[in-house]
């Protein structure tokens, strides 16, 4: 007897609207858990990343991300200008190729050389 009742239970059909709410709340959660993985892997494909803070600012600040590690650069508040010397030639070529050429001498010496 007990087996004839089971049959009677799963021939009913229930009309109870929250069962409908229950399974489509089950549905966005797959679609959310999806998203925020999509999301995830997204993040991981871009290792290499570069951020700018305080542009043309003095307190300039440059963070380099790459392959996980974090390097920052910080400005001293004054121009590069003036903080080295000069290593040689770049020269530009008609098919559009930049060829750099390094100096043997000092700057002194490339000042003299004659200009091309």
């Amino acid at each position: 007897m007990s087996a004839g009742r089971r049959l009677s239970i799963l021939a009913e059909e229930d009309d109870d609207p929250m069962l409908s709410a229950v399974n489509l709340v089950d549905v966005f959660l797959v679609l959310v858990v999806a998203l925020l993985t999509a999301v995830a892997l997204q993040q991981q494909s871009q290792p290499d990343e570069t951020i700018i803070r305080n542009p043309g600012q003095p307190g300039m600040e440059i963070v380099v991300r790459k392959d996980g590690r974090e390097i920052k650069y910080r400005g001293n508040g004054g121009s590069a200008e003036g903080q080295g010397e000069r290593a040689g030639v770049a020269y530009k070529m008609k098919d559009g190729s930049i060829i750099y050429v390094p100096e043997g001498g000092s700057a002194a010496d490339a000042k003299d050389a004659p200009q091309r």
